[in-house]
């Protein structure tokens, strides 16, 4: 989801300030120098949305629970419809999980590798004719890649694996009341349509890191601005980048020490998979129900309801319940 040195990390954590400084892990690291740019970067004034949802579909919370990861994501999906609702035959797809974190699977800091490889496969047997999966780090991404699982996993399912890239952000104005001109990879500015996968877990500054936290991956260079005021930098990069489907990672939920987590004690296993086109209402549903949050603990959510994004008033939404 972002990038900083493995090292820097690991020394804040034993000097015993990790949960005050998880949130500000992706200020620093390789992003923060001036390498090659690309060769589409410019400075755009007009703010930039990219709205990828689909037109004509009700939103509604599609939950499913079940023995294996896999198995409840395609449950989940063929609940909402089919992936083919989403997706038409020659997208080109980016599949957006957090990877953020040089941790293992079961240390529920990053997206399980089982629930992304599903999706790819649901993407390219709806005919997409590309899936990219990627994610800017906070610690070293080749690490983070390898050891979540994901990279490995997507390729076998049939995607493109991306590694963030300084030379591939590009200098856009996402609008907002808090963000302005920012570096965005650019793949997030050329995709058909994108899946925001992020895992349910503690953060330290918003209590929870699900949707619209899980979007910070999107951007390079220096994002410690972000923090400011980072409840309205939640719903500006939520009405920047309207993703086309929001799939929530439950099966493992970190609940202390978010948002790199580390210990298994910090660990629950909860089996499920949740999924909806309305990133206000998914947000506010996991919050509630996997941390016992409520709307003003997450005041992003009336935020982002401002925006038009969607409603935090998620059991007004059609659901239902899927087993696999």
């Amino acid at each position: 989801m972002q990038d900083e040195p493995v090292s820097r990390r690991e020394f804040l954590s034993r000097s015993g300030k990790a949960a005050g400084v998880a949130a500000l892990a992706c200020v620093g690291g390789w992003w923060l120098h001036e390498p090659e740019r690309h060769p589409f970067a410019r400075r755009t004034e007009a703010a930039v949305i990219r709205d990828l949802r689909v037109s004509g579909i009700t939103p509604s919370l599609v939950v499913g629970t079940g023995s294996a990861p896999a198995a409840v994501t395609a449950a989940v999906l063929a609940g909402l419809g089919g992936m083919d609702q989403f997706i038409s035959k020659g997208d080109t797809v980016v599949v957006k999980p957090n990877i953020g974190w040089d941790r293992r699977p079961e240390q529920a800091a990053n997206t399980n590798p089982d629930v992304v490889a599903e999706v790819v496969r649901q993407c390219v047997a709806a005919g997409a004719s590309k899936v990219y999966v990627t994610d800017i780090t906070c610690n070293d991404p080749t690490r983070c890649y390898n050891r979540s699982g994901i990279a490995a996993a997507a390729r076998e399912a049939g995607a493109e694996v991306l590694p963030p890239s300084e030379a591939r952000l590009r200098e856009v104005n996402v609008g907002g009341a808090m963000l302005g001109m920012q570096k965005v990879f650019d793949v997030y500015l050329e995709a058909d349509k994108v899946i925001n996968l992020p895992i349910a877990k503690h953060h330290s500054l918003t209590k929870v890191s699900l949707g619209m936290k899980n979007l910070y991956g999107i951007l390079g260079g220096n994002r410690s601005r972000l923090h400011q005021d980072i409840h309205n930098s939640l719903a500006d990069l939520g009405n920047f980048l309207r993703p086309t489907l929001v799939i929530v990672d439950a099966w493992r939920i970190l609940l202390r020490n978010g948002p790199q987590g580390g210990s298994l004690d910090d660990v629950e296993e909860r089996r499920s998979i949740v999924a909806s086109v309305d990133q206000v209402a998914i947000d506010s549903y996991a919050g509630a129900t996997y941390f016992g949050l409520t709307a003003d603990d997450m005041p992003w959510l009336a935020l982002a309801e401002r925006y038009g994004l969607g409603t935090a008033a998620y059991e007004t939404l059609p659901m239902k319940e899927v087993q696999a």
